[in-house]
């Protein structure tokens, strides 16, 4: 496969090019390095190329489009890091994916895998929340993803779009793991907002990616997840237990902020039916391998979707 990777620094996109690049595959990733680093990646690495750049740029795009020639597109780019800044998220999630959709029709990709929020769901009726759930987004991030991943299903592009859980793994600077792991670390206090979340391993991630890239693989819109909701305290008392402390007080449990929903958990049952996909690292499991991998590689600028935690 001829692979290119929108966002492909980031925490997703790097781990997608670690495990396609061994395989023999030719990758080329476009990254405006805004919430990710150049230094992911080597200076020079055999079937790898690397392009600074956003994909709101269309000239830019169309260039690195026609010259590499992509049977797949991976589209991971996406714009979170300030909830206030609708005009950046709505150019790279909205104007952005529309670039990307319009160059990949233009030169015939055969592939386009994209990557959504599950905020695209707003503040759900039901949870676990099944993929047929109504879409009802509210923040900046979720609105302009949505628009986004609408304007894909207009397309007529042979596409997935995989609506992921809190997915754990290499280089992830975003979300409690980090926050928890780092504060702890240096001796600060905590606190753990009173939601739900679901966790999932890289490794099953990209056990799923392999399944969605293959050329008879099924199309359409997958939820991505264990299934399984755990607070965020749990993710607190699992990094407290990893790091060996004995703390005089549970964690302070603050109530969830007006831009937050209190349970996000996604209902994978209809992926495992089109392509035999489950999740397997459970969630112990899971946090320990991301902590882990802290401990050996430390921890970059730790980002986040919501206002409250500014």
């Amino acid at each position: 496969m001829k692979i290119l990777i929108t966002g492909g620094a980031g925490s997703l996109g790097s781990n997608i090019v670690e495990h396609y690049l061994p395989q023999g595959h030719e990758i080329l990733v476009i990254d405006n390095f805004t919430t990710s680093s150049r230094a992911v990646f080597p200076e020079s690495i055999d079937g790898l190329s690397v392009v600074e750049g956003s994909v709101t740029d269309t000239k830019l795009m169309e260039r690195h489009f026609a010259n590499f020639k992509p049977s797949h597109v991976i589209h991971s780019a996406a714009s979170y890091k300030d909830p206030r800044n609708w005009r950046e998220d709505a150019e790279t999630n909205i104007i952005g994916t529309i670039n990307v959709v319009e160059a990949a029709l233009r030169h015939n990709v055969r592939r386009i895998v994209n990557f959504q929020t599950a905020l695209c769901y707003g503040r759900p009726m039901t949870v676990p929340i099944p993929i047929n759930h109504p879409e009802q987004p509210f923040t900046s991030y979720g609105i302009s993803k949505t628009a986004g991943e609408q304007f894909l299903a207009l397309s007529g592009l042979p596409y997935v779009s995989l609506r992921l859980a809190n997915v754990t793994g290499p280089r992830l600077a975003i979300g409690p793991i980090p926050t928890f792991y780092s504060r702890l670390k240096d001796g600060k206090s905590c606190f753990a907002s009173e939601t739900v979340r679901d966790f999932l391993d890289m490794s099953d991630f990209l056990s799923l990616l392999d399944l969605v890239m293959a050329e008879d693989a099924c199309t359409g819109t997958f939820n991505v997840s264990t299934g399984e909701g755990k607070s965020i305290e749990n993710v607190f008392n699992e990094v407290v237990k990893y790091l060996g402390l004995k703390l005089d007080r549970p964690v302070e449990v603050r109530p969830v902020g007006d831009d937050d929903v209190p349970s996000v958990v996604l209902d994978p049952s209809e992926t495992t039916k089109a392509f035999g996909w489950q999740a397997k690292i459970d969630f112990e499991d899971t946090i320990k391998r991301m902590l882990q991998w802290y401990d050996q590689h430390g921890i970059n600028q730790i980002y986040s979707h919501l206002s409250s935690s500014k």
